[in-house]
């Protein structure tokens, strides 16, 4: 990437606008508190599936509901997978174009580091877990996918337990960095893990996306015009054999992120984006998560032979070791390539800190294990352990990686909050030129 002249490199995490610190603050505390749910569904899953009432925990998985005419008699697991999860990724796209359309992100130079420490942590757990698992019996490679993707509500979860005081730019990355994980994880699932396509359902589903768009073009609100077009849009991508999260993100690309200039208020996508966030953090991701993470400590699936299997050791091998040093890895190559230095007060360890962050990964994951292995498979279980154990042990090594520099993180939000002259606006935004 070179830099024009006249213009210097931004530095790496430098501070964004006051505008987008702002909005990322206000999503990210929506995530915290979501995480918490996601945690807390998790962990009555897990109580419930190793109890004497575990039977109840499976009857009511299984429990199937839905028109059968439309071939929509889905079990209630999932109906949280393929139903709900599209709630998730369909905010995943309103935030990723609002990024990259409105947002700090739109300048290359910003984009640059987020983007590229995304790839490199979707790289290099991929192949780790392809490594462990080489020579491993037949069909262990189909989880490669796994690890790839990070779990921001989690990973801010992990913050909010720890009670450290992340600085605003890292605190961004990280969001970003999740964000355009999400999208890799949907490209991965659409390319890799559609069994069978259907033409017919899938060319039908561009009409009611059509007409969506359309409608959100011409800043339609009614939610009795576009709810039925994107229920039919999930539909017919669900028959076609895509997984319907695919509409999800479809549909959130399809919303318009500027407002008109003549119209008071924010952009369509950040309204959308205001209405549908709690939903996919407060309902639709821990319910997913209540449905997906109950696996039995002692069954012939569960944490016994899951332990030696090598696909819960490549899992943890690549959330463990792979993500961190993918991040890492990518970020130093754009730090040599740009030849920009980190921001003022941050070093190589807060890098880190965020790199074994990026290691937690858990909503995508077990989706992608229930679509390369089959929901409830013995494989599946291994990599439920996996996921479970590995974002584990990376939130314990990001604790203590991040609580060795609090007090430097506390120092920092303490002058990014400080604003003397009660405007609203904090004083270093004020001081300091925006970005270029």
């Amino acid at each position: 990437m070179t830099v024009p002249p006249g213009r210097s490199a931004p530095r790496l995490f430098g501070r964004g606008s006051w505008p987008e610190v702002s909005r990322i603050a206000d999503i990210l505390r929506t995530e915290t508190v979501g995480g918490a749910l996601l945690v807390g569904a998790a962990a009555i899953a897990l109580v419930w599936a190793n109890s004497p009432w575990s039977g109840i925990y499976e009857g009511l998985s299984e429990l199937q509901v839905g028109p059968a005419a439309l071939h929509l008699d889905l079990t209630l697991a999932q109906w949280a997978g393929d139903g709900l999860l599209a709630i998730f990724f369909f905010v995943a796209g309103l935030e990723l174009k609002r990024e990259f359309v409105a947002g700090d992100l739109r300048d290359p130079r910003l984009a640059a580091l987020p983007v590229a420490a995304a790839v490199g942590g979707m790289v290099a757990p991929a192949l780790i877990y392809v490594a462990v698992n080489a020579r491993a019996a037949e069909g262990a490679l189909a989880g490669w996918a796994v690890p790839t993707a990070t779990d921001i509500a989690f990973a801010l979860a992990v913050l909010a337990v720890i009670a450290t005081h992340l600085p605003a730019a890292l605190r961004t990355f990280l969001l970003t960095l999740a964000v355009v994980d999400d999208l890799l994880a949907i490209t991965i699932i659409a390319v890799f893990y559609t069994r069978s396509l259907h033409f017919v359902p899938l060319a039908l589903a561009l009409l009611p996306l059509g007409l969506f768009t359309l409608l959100v073009q011409r800043r339609v609100r009614s939610w009795w015009l576009l709810l039925p077009l994107a229920a039919a849009t999930w539909a017919l991508v669900h028959a076609s054999g895509v997984h319907a999260t695919v509409a999800g993100v479809l549909l959130g690309f399809a919303v318009p992120v500027r407002r008109r200039a003549e119209g008071p208020g924010p952009g369509l996508a950040e309204h959308f984006e205001h209405r549908f966030r709690p939903i996919s953090a407060g309902f639709a991701v821990p319910v997913f998560a209540f449905f997906a993470a109950g696996v039995s400590v002692t069954g012939s699936g569960g944490f016994g032979s899951g332990l030696t299997d090598t696909v819960t050791i490549g899992v943890i091998a690549a959330l463990l070791v792979g993500k961190p040093c993918g991040v890492l890895g990518a970020t130093w190559a754009v730090q040599r390539f740009t030849r920009a230095d980190l921001a003022e007060d941050l070093s190589w360890w807060d890098v880190l800190g965020l790199a074994l962050l990026a290691g937690i990964g858990f909503t995508v994951s077990l989706l992608i294990g229930e679509l390369g292995f089959g929901a409830g498979t013995e494989r599946d279980d291994h990599v439920k352990v996996g996921v479970l154990l590995g974002s584990l042990l990376a939130a314990l090594l990001a604790t203590v990686v991040l609580r060795i520099r609090n007090s430097h993180y506390r120092r920092m939000c303490a002058e990014e909050e400080r604003d003397a002259d009660a405007d609203g606006v904090p004083d270093v935004y004020q001081a300091d030129p925006p970005p270029t």
